[in-house]
This record gives structure tokens, C-alpha cells and sequence, in this order.
């Protein structure tokens, strides 16, 4: 395979990749439990959050609020690296632990 051929083949798998991770980057994912729903984009940004709002809290609650909101943004976060490595795994063939 001469030299030309792999750098054609490299820069459309680099396309590729780049119109993967824009695709993953507009995705909305949504972590949620009993009291909150969180809404971050594929970027790891956190968009919206959502308190249940028939809920009554107590200020002894609150505490329990904040862990709750943890675990809801730690879910929408999985999901996002669960979609990044089943779309981005691909590209890595041969080379583990590239994303």
C-alpha cells in the first residue's frame, strides 16, 4: 500500500470520526431517580435539571436532594460514554483504550 493511499484513508476516517462525535455532541441524554431528572448533551454539559416538584422537602432533605442530583447527572453521564464507545469504539481497531 503506498504512502498516498494511507493518508487517503486516514483522513476519511478521521471524517468519519468527527461526524460521529458531532452526531453523540447533539444527542440529549437523561439520568433521572425518584426526585430529579438531568438533561446533558454529549458534550458533558449539564442542561437542564428537574426537581419533582409534589416532593415536600424537609432542610433535613436537602442533603438527600443533593445526592440525588448526583446520581442522576452520574447516569446521564454514563450514558453519554456508553454512546461514545459504541460509536467512537469502532475507529479504535487494534489500539484499546483510545476512547
Amino acid at each position: 500500500m503506498n504512502m498516498q493511499a494511507i493518508l487517503k484513508q486516514a483522513q476519511s476516517l478521521q471524517r468519519d470520526m468527527q461526524k460521529e462525535q458531532e452526531k453523540i455532541e447533539a444527542t440529549t441524554f437523561e439520568g433521572e431517580n425518584a426526585l430529579v431528572k438531568v438533561k446533558v448533551n454529549g458534550k458533558k454539559e449539564i442542561l437542564e435539571v428537574n426537581i419533582d416538584k409534589s416532593a415536600t422537602l424537609e432542610s433535613d432533605d436537602i442533603e438527600a436532594l443533593q445526592d440525588m442530583i448526583m446520581l442522576a447527572v452520574n447516569d446521564a453521564m454514563k450514558k453519554v460514554d456508553k454512546m461514545t464507545q459504541e460509536k467512537m469504539g469502532k475507529f479504535a481497531n487494534g489500539m484499546p483504550g483510545l476512547f
